[in-house]
């Protein structure tokens, strides 16, 4: 059962506020770990802990320790303050490609490495600061810590990301991703071959209870996610796959290629002892996209080629044929 709450968590002034209700399967989860569980990915577990230490977190009403051991049906209030005191990013010129644009939305082939909104131990030179450099008006759109923003790609992960750029807009292409009305595919090289040339992976995901940096397939606290593959192409100890994902859970495809033996090409946290130094980074590119115009209606269709890199890989392992 996932963590259910009587409010959304939502990001608005610069804070993150709380309002959650402990399900039984968590019931004696210390309150730091739940909400390192919990919360975004880019709050540290320091800030958290600051965050109950200085008794902006409290349980049914009452301030409580970091130690404090939950029970089912405990209520969670709080806030957290956004990394960087919710100091709005500043315009930097920071080099990607425009893929498509119009009054309201702005599409983008974001380059491996390029982490997409500051956070924690990222305070500039992401895309968002080059956004703001060649879009001024993307400034005031959506939350200030990442403006235009409906939804991300890992930093490693290269290809298509959809921006926003009116307030309008940005609700509705978030509605849109929300109810998964947004068709996203992927490009991955993986280790190992597969017995099967398609498959279905349908497993829960959540914060690792221990390893607040990664996410982990969670029977119990994890939340729905469903990613579809099919093989493009076998190179023996390799295999080229085309990924569908129906949610947009936070490293999902990274975590759920591991999670059934075949994690991806260069990926540091999730590919255990596999051998990666033949490869230079992670090898995930966002490559489709299929979505519609939120005003028009009219459907919008794109696709980004892979990167050089990702191509000079796939070119190596040809030759090895």
């Amino acid at each position: 059962m996932a963590v259910t709450s009587k409010a959304p968590l939502a990001e608005a002034n610069g804070e993150q506020k709380i309002d959650l209700t402990v399900p039984k399967e968590l019931s004696g989860v210390r309150l730091d770990h739940f909400l390192v569980q919990t919360c975004p990915e880019h709050y540290s577990r320091s800030q958290i802990v600051n965050a109950i230490k200085a008794g902006l977190i409290t349980v049914n009403h009452k301030t409580a320790k970091q130690s404090y051991r939950l029970h089912a049906e405990d209520h969670i209030e709080g806030k957290l303050v956004l990394p960087g005191n919710g100091a709005p990013p500043t315009p930097q010129d920071v080099p990607f490609d425009i893929m498509y644009e119009d009054d309201d939305l702005i599409v983008v082939d974001k380059p491996a490495g390029l982490v997409v909104h500051p956070g924690s131990g990222n305070p500039d030179k992401t895309l968002v600061n080059g956004l703001i450099h060649r879009f001024n008006e993307l400034k005031v759109i959506g939350d200030q810590q990442r403006p235009g923003i409906v939804h991300r790609l890992d930093k490693d992960t290269s290809g298509l990301l959809v921006v926003a750029r009116s307030q309008q807009a940005h609700a509705k292409l978030s509605a849109a991703f929300k109810e998964r009305a947004v068709d996203k595919q992927y490009i991955t090289l993986v280790h190992g071959s597969p017995d099967d040339e398609n498959g279905n992976i349908v497993m829960p995901i959540g914060r690792h209870p221990v390893h607040r940096q990664k996410m982990t397939v969670r029977e119990i606290g994890g939340r729905f996610a469903a990613s579809n593959w099919k093989v493009l192409k076998r190179f023996g100890r390799f295999t080229l796959l085309e990924v569908t994902i129906e949610t947009g859970r936070t490293h999902q495809i990274r975590v759920h290629l591991s999670a059934i033996g075949y994690p991806v090409v260069g990926d540091q946290l999730y590919g255990g002892s596999r051998d990666n130094t033949d490869f230079d980074r992670q090898l995930l590119h966002a490559w489709r996209l299929r979505f519609r115009q939120p005003f028009s209606g009219v459907m919008l269709k794109f696709e980004a080629p892979l990167p050089a890199d990702f191509q000079r890989s796939i070119d190596r392992l040809e030759q090895k044929r």
